[in-house]
């Protein structure tokens, strides 16, 4: 699955990649890692208009839930949607005909099991380019305060070559958009089914890989740092490289 990115990302490159204004930037946090659980606010292109960037909550509460302790049971099992169920799963069933969005992330983690180990790696594309990790959305309004909660979740798909060897206990991985697949995904009169196509396993040999250091396990430290995706070797058997 994918709960864990790094979104260093500066608000200039942002709007430049995306044609796209960043909307409340004083709001915005770049860093080099995030987790799912922690429920971070981080930039989303949605395709009710393209040409905003906002930031949205991660783990999806849809429109139609009734209370926030429903909000809470629910947000936890939807920080990522599987393709393959999409059109059907109540949760995201609506926003996946008419709330697609990009989150636009600069890798992401993930940890292969190599022995008794787990040994934690760092996936980006060459030149620091941005990943576009394709997503839904939803608008919940909160039954005790009244606020709009904006929420968004990472769709997952069967996982390619280099990443059925690194998250070898799921063989997951997000599914990533190049720039015209991004494109037809935030378009809205684009069909469900001409959607569901573009959620394919990234070709084999356009990711990068690295293992990283034991920093990115330890919760109780600034993960914000370059550090966390530093390369780190282990001496362990059946480690990739």
């Amino acid at each position: 699955m994918c709960f864990s990115v790094n979104v260093n990302l500066v608000k200039e490159e942002l709007e430049s990649r995306f044609g796209a204004t960043l909307i409340d930037p004083e709001r915005y946090r770049p860093s080099y890692y995030y987790h799912a659980f922690a429920i971070p606010e981080l930039p989303v292109v949605c395709s009710e208009d393209p040409s905003r960037i906002n930031l949205f909550r991660w783990g999806l509460i849809p429109a139609r839930t009734r209370t926030s302790k429903d909000a809470e049971n629910i947000r936890s099992k939807t920080f990522n949607a599987r393709c393959e169920s999409i059109e059907d799963k109540p949760s995201f069933s609506c926003s996946f005909r008419t709330k697609r969005c990009i989150i636009p992330v600069r890798g992401f983690f993930e940890w292969q099991h190599a022995a008794r180990e787990k040994i934690p790696w760092y996936i980006y594309l060459p030149d620091k380019e941005i990943m576009s990790l394709a997503g839904l959305y939803d608008h919940w309004t909160s039954d005790v305060t009244g606020e709009l909660i904006n929420t968004f979740t990472v769709i997952t798909t069967e996982s390619n070559t280099l990443l059925s060897e690194i998250h070898n206990s799921t063989k997951r991985m997000p599914a990533i958009l190049d720039r015209e697949s991004g494109r037809i995904w935030l378009d809205g009169d684009t069909s469900s089914e001409d959607a569901m196509r573009l959620l394919q396993p990234l070709a084999d040999g356009i990711l990068r890989a690295h293992t990283i250091g034991p920093l990115v396990n330890d919760k109780n430290a600034d993960r914000n740092t370059p550090e966390v995706i530093r390369p780190f070797h282990y001496y362990i058997q059946n480690t990739l490289f």
